[in-house]
């Protein structure tokens, strides 16, 4: 398998039960947070929550089946947050590249938007994730550091911000 398999898409009506099969297993069993569904209404509000202004939702897919996802909210003044990045355990790595295609994707689309900065939350519990971030250029900041507008979520310990 090879990232060529992989295909990065738009978010389009019909996406939201494989997203709902793609994040709350993660949530909940790999990372024991207490979470459902219901408790995330954006995932089946995408287009009402996501698609709005400089924002969007991009899925992944594999044969079709989706393994991957990431989202982008728009926040006002040229911020926005990234929400919703999940990879499906069997497609995370460097040799699949899947995670880095959903950023590079939400990156490219939120220059050509406009948007100039890029936070994220996320728990201390993501160790991988941190580095990824890292390592593709975002900064650890304070939650301090936060505009206003962005969304905390009760679990989010940790944040990044990207300069475009």
């Amino acid at each position: 398998m090879t990232s060529s398999d992989i295909h990065i898409a738009r978010y389009a009506p019909g996406d939201e039960q494989g997203i709902v099969d793609l994040i709350v297993p993660i949530q909940r069993e790999e990372f024991g947070i207490e979470i459902t569904a219901k408790d995330q209404p954006d995932l089946m509000q995408i287009q009402s929550f996501y698609q709005t202004g400089t924002g969007d939702f991009w899925v992944a897919r594999k044969d079709g089946n989706v393994v991957g996802s990431i989202g982008l909210k728009d926040i006002g003044n040229q911020e926005a947050a990234l929400r919703k990045m999940f990879v499906a355990g069997p497609w995370r790595g460097r040799e699949y590249g899947v995670a880095r295609q959903l950023l590079e994707c939400l990156i490219n689309e939120a220059k050509a938007r406009g948007v100039r900065r890029i936070y994220l939350g996320t728990t201390a519990k993501f160790l991988a994730a941190h580095r990824f971030y890292e390592k593709h250029g975002f900064e650890l900041i304070e939650q301090q550091q936060l505009p206003d507008t962005f969304p905390v979520m009760v679990v989010d310990t940790r944040f990044y911000a990207l300069s475009l």
